[in-house]
């Protein structure tokens, strides 16, 4: 069996963050959702879980970060291509989201980002290993 990553991500408004990602194409596995959280599909093997903050302190002593003032991750997803990179910003910032930084264009790679509805910053990133620099 392959490995499995699962993100989680405290949430104010689980209905909330489920409608803007939504927006942008996510899916989300029932089995693993109720009121206190929801199974997000990224892709083969890669889940987030989206938890109402009250239920995220239940697996921390920890204080939760308030991701709109502190930066507690940055969660990178790869794109097919540059405009597959642009039309996912659109759709979040569509949906809510704001972006905090200008795209990037370094030739081999190119990346945008957003900053969804709780302030969890997202990269998102398309890059071209024909255009890759040699290997020092």
């Amino acid at each position: 069996m392959a490995t499995q990553i699962y993100v989680n991500l405290p949430v104010k408004n689980l209905d909330r963050s489920v409608a803007f990602f939504t927006q942008l194409g996510f899916a989300f596995n029932p089995q693993f959702t109720d009121e206190n959280a929801t199974c997000m599909i990224v892709g083969e093997d890669i889940y987030v879980m989206l938890l109402v903050e009250s239920f995220f302190k239940t697996f921390t002593h920890k204080p939760i970060a308030d991701a709109t003032q502190t930066t507690e991750v940055l969660l990178s997803l790869s794109r097919d291509s540059r405009s597959g990179v642009d039309d996912m910003v659109a759709k979040a910032v569509a949906a809510g989201a704001t972006t905090p930084n200008r795209p990037q264009d370094l030739g081999f790679m190119y990346q945008h980002g957003f900053q969804d509805l709780d302030g969890h910053l997202w990269e998102l990133v398309h890059m071209d290993a024909n255009a890759m620099p040699p290997a020092n």
